[in-house]
């Protein structure tokens, strides 16, 4: 298959996926892509919830979503008054998008890391036939992920594999092509929401955009958009946003039952995110109220759509992360998380401890720019931007710098998740919104200051993104966040600015250095190698091994073969799944160990497993077993049994 016709084809199912969404937002004259993948996912809840409690296969989930649309058609076009239009500038926007995702194909590579787990839960979701909530499961005898208790996220892409009649590695490969002019879309709109002008709300998607994409290299974040912690980022969140943000400029009953669409689906996709994004939300409207006297009612109304929804799925997930050892850890927990996230916390004591300062700017020079333009936000304090600046901003900081609030944060979302919330700081609107003032404050001046200032600080601070910390941005820059974020709250009543000009420019030429070194480094990330499986043994997986039965092998084999083959495994590294009693991740890799050593069958047959495989160029082992395949190096032994 080509590629052009391989794109075309995801394209179309995603099309067709989100078509019932954009069918019920245009009923209810919340016309934009924000309201259209809120609706899309909150129906694609109803019907696989549905789907699930009956038993089905994922057809009845296709069957029941269509039938939505279907039922939505008659009221799209009946003609209600648009409450929320499209920004301006989406066509631009989505152009751009377009050239992003086509870039994008180029540096997918290969499917690795949380790649796989991912591609593990969607393929089970396409291949089984009565699904449950179990489905998913990687381990027979595991429980539930309580970051991915209800499959949403996974049923959109099994039903983009299934509509395009593609293998879901197509789709968890490619469909980040397809996906990003929908986050450029996104974030244009939760910038024109905030800002309500075409130039910071333009600089502040490219802010976001280029953070994500561009900083880190090698497409950066966004080559991961098919997977549901980078989604939930880059599109849910800034959907959300979108949505609530114009609900505290408009109050409506369409526009707060989108807000809380859109919440619903942050929540089910990736359930802390939502957590971090209406603390931020929740300082905003504070703020907002304690400095002009106003949006207090709709910024309630905004925050209880954001909150309601996520509330009620927590309290259904509640019993599944009380079985997570990394929620409420004990004190051998909390040390070996410590010692995973060396660098990027500061350590008191074992019950005193925060995030270091330098993690704010270890995005590199837009985040390091960012929080260095936040005291601007002092000289604009009537505007919602240096509200939201101000609140979220503070309540980022407090929560993350303060040991005595990080603490018990910590314990409720885990420590994984905790550090998370400093890419939560509201790095997209410091950076437009201060360049807006720094623009009004130096006129024809800004845009060399600009380019200079972009420059320096991309060769000043590049970034630092690799999985532990080694360097991280300059913890001075935090601190002049810090410090002007409490000015601004203190003395931003004082003040008002007069519309600024150049900005649009100024920012572009800011953002410019970071965008050469993206595209300088536009290549394949060389940390996803290629998957050591051979060919022969995929196809000897799909064909001979039954549906769903389980496979035993070693933690990095077993990762790659439940991605590979629609099965279940009894090991996976411990950091790919849920540190859960049931699932008990260390225990399984013990196990694998004994059995190396000893070649004792009643291990693999106490996990119920049916099929083994072994890596013959790393462990010396032979098997009494009959053997379904062999190459140079794997080895597939028939145990028998379930």
């Amino acid at each position: 298959m080509t590629a052009i016709l391989l794109y075309l084809r995801l394209a179309t199912a995603t099309a067709i996926v989100l078509a019932p969404g954009f069918l019920v937002a245009r009923a209810l004259g919340v016309r934009c892509v924000a309201a259209t993948l809120a609706w899309a996912l909150a129906v694609l809840f109803a019907v696989t919830a549905a789907t699930i409690l009956a038993s089905g296969s994922l057809t009845l989930t296709l069957v029941l979503l269509l039938a939505v649309g279907v039922g939505a058609l008659p009221f799209a076009w009946r003609g209600r008054r648009p409450v929320v239009q499209r920004a301006p500038g989406a066509v631009a926007a989505a152009a751009a998008g377009v050239v992003l995702g086509i870039l994008l194909w180029h540096v997918a590579g290969e499917i690795g890391g949380d790649g796989l787990f991912h591609l593990a839960r969607t393929r089970k979701l396409l291949d089984f036939g009565a699904l449950s909530l179990d489905t998913a499961n990687e381990f027979p005898d595991g429980s539930l992920h309580p970051g991915y208790a209800f499959p949403l996220w996974h049923a959109l892409l099994a039903l983009v594999a299934k509509v395009a009649v593609v293998d879901p590695a197509d789709v968890v490969l490619h469909l980040p092509s397809v996906l990003a002019p929908l986050a450029v879309l996104l974030w244009l709109e939760a910038g024109w929401a905030l800002f309500r002008r075409v130039a910071p709300a333009a600089a502040a998607a490219a802010a976001a955009v280029c953070l994500a994409a561009m900083a880190p290299a090698h497409g950066g974040a966004y080559t991961a958009l098919a997977l549901p912690a980078t989604t939930s980022r880059q599109l849910l969140v800034p959907a959300a946003l979108a949505l609530a943000l114009a609900l505290v400029r408009r109050p409506s009953w369409p526009l707060a039952a989108s807000t809380a669409a859109a919440a619903l689906a942050l929540v089910v996709v990736h359930p802390t995110y939502a957590v971090f994004l209406a603390l931020p939300f929740a300082g905003f409207v504070l703020v907002r109220l304690a400095w002009v006297r106003r949006d207090g009612r709709s910024g309630a109304l905004a925050l209880a759509a954001l909150s309601v929804p996520a509330a009620a799925y927590v309290v259904w997930l509640f019993p599944i992360v009380q079985d997570t050892e990394s929620v409420s850890p004990d004190a051998a927990e909390r040390a070996r998380a410590f010692a995973l996230y060396a660098g990027q916390l500061d350590i008191r004591s074992p019950d005193s401890f925060s995030v270091v300062p330098e993690l704010f700017g270890r995005s590199g020079a837009i985040a390091v720019a960012a929080l260095l333009l936040v005291p601007f936000a002092a000289l604009a304090a009537r505007r919602r931007w240096s509200a939201f600046v101000v609140g979220g901003g503070l309540v980022v900081f407090a929560v993350t710098l303060l040991p005595f609030l990080f603490v018990p944060f910590s314990d409720i979302v885990s420590l994984s998740q905790a550090r998370r919330f400093v890419g939560f700081f509201p790095f997209p609107f410091a950076f437009a919104g201060g360049m807006g003032v720094l623009a009004a404050l130096l006129g024809p001046l800004a845009a060399p200051v600009a380019l200079a200032g972009g420059i320096a600080l991309q060769l000043a601070f590049p970034g630092d993104f690799d999985y532990r910390l080694t360097e991280g941005g300059p913890a001075v820059a935090t601190w002049i966040g810090v410090a002007g974020a409490v000015v601004a709250l203190l003395l931003g009543l004082r003040y008002r600015l007069s519309r600024e000009r150049n900005a649009g420019l100024a920012s572009a030429l800011l953002l410019l250095p970071v965008v050469v070194h993206g595209l300088a480094n536009w290549s394949p990330s060389p940390a996803r190698a290629a998957s050591p499986l051979s060919p022969g043994l995929v196809a000897a997986l799909r064909d001979r091994v039954a549906l769903g039965a389980t496979v035993y092998a070693d933690p990095e084999a077993s990762y790659r073969i439940a991605a590979f083959a629609p099965v279940r495994i009894c090991v996976a590294p411990p950091g790919h799944v849920a540190d859960t009693v049931k699932n008990r991740p260390h225990e399984r890799v013990e196990d694998l160990r004994r059995f190396v050593a000893t070649g004792s069958l009643a291990i693999p047959r106490r996990c119920g497993a049916s099929w083994i495989v072994i890596d013959e160029g790393r462990f010396d082992l032979r098997l009494d077993l009959p053997v379904a395949y062999r190459d140079g190096r794997w080895a597939l032994y028939r145990l028998g049994g379930p």
